[in-house]
């Protein structure tokens, strides 16, 4: 029995045929929308907030069965059909999940920086520090910050998952994201997608990935072939995992040619001919 569904939250803009995007861990749809608003002249673009981050509900069980389970309920509400679906990391994971076990709804597949299979986890110390993180004692970003420093050296990726720590007038601050059941989820989500081994979506599928990044990579090929068999490799230049982020204008070229063909027509069944 598949998991029961959570109503996400999720932002609307443009016309035309249906574009969903799915962002990674610890990101939201706010971090896609300068991508949503380039796409919303020619598009109907939904960014979507995944279960457990934004604006969307908190739900225990954190694993791509039930993140699939979420993103298609919300097609299914709004009764959208041939969907351009677009996932990066995570959000790539959960598109692959639901073109599997759903196809029916979904037109072509974009897979930013992401494979099938597993990888190695490398956010237990993160979290740790993460739920560790002494609220009480934080007065500003700049604080929680400076916590962080030994457990996550990257200043761009502090920065990035600090997006998610919420002030208000009343201290203190709270994450806005489920810790708990993003740590407790986490050997789950960089493990392999979850699916049978006759499993195939045959539309279209281009996986994107950085050059510098090893998130996909000739490992991931004969599984790729296996459940993806009309996929493509395309490779951003200066960029690793976050290649709509680290290189926009080849990111977002590459992003046009890809949609092209599915211009205009119409995001709801309800409008077919």
């Amino acid at each position: 029995m598949p998991p029961a569904p959570v109503d996400l939250k999720f932002q609307q803009s443009g016309s035309g045929n249906p574009v969903v995007i799915l962002h990674g861990l610890f990101g939201s749809a706010r971090n896609w929308q300068s991508v949503a608003r380039t796409l919303a002249d020619k598009f109907t673009v939904i960014t979507v907030d995944l279960r457990n981050h934004g604006a969307s509900p908190h739900h225990s069980q954190m694993d791509y069965p039930a993140l699939a389970e979420d993103v298609g309920a919300l097609l299914a509400k709004l009764a959208l059909h041939d969907v351009t679906l677009i996932g990066h990391s995570m959000g790539g994971k959960t598109a692959m999940t639901l073109a599997l076990s759903k196809p029916e709804r979904i037109g072509q597949l974009v897979i930013v920086d992401i494979g099938p299979g597993s990888y190695s986890n490398d956010y237990d110390e993160m979290l740790s520090a993460m739920v560790g993180l002494d609220l009480g004692s934080v007065r500003h970003r700049a604080d929680a910050d400076e916590m962080l420093k030994s457990a996550v050296p990257e200043t761009d990726i502090r920065l990035f998952i600090l997006q998610n720590l919420l002030f208000s007038r009343d201290p203190p601050p709270h994450w806005r994201i489920n810790l708990d059941a993003i740590r407790d989820g986490i050997s789950n989500l960089v493990g392999a997608i979850a699916c049978q081994s006759t499993a195939r979506f045959d539309g279209p599928t281009a996986f994107v990935r950085g050059a510098r990044s090893d998130r996909v990579g000739e490992r991931d090929l004969a599984l790729i072939a296996a459940h993806f068999p009309n996929f493509r490799m395309i490779t951003i230049s200066n960029a690793g995992h976050w290649p709509h982020v680290e290189n926009p204008p080849e990111f977002l070229a590459q992003l046009r040619s890809i949609l092209s063909p599915r211009e205009g027509g119409s995001a709801h069944e309800n409008e077919r001919p």
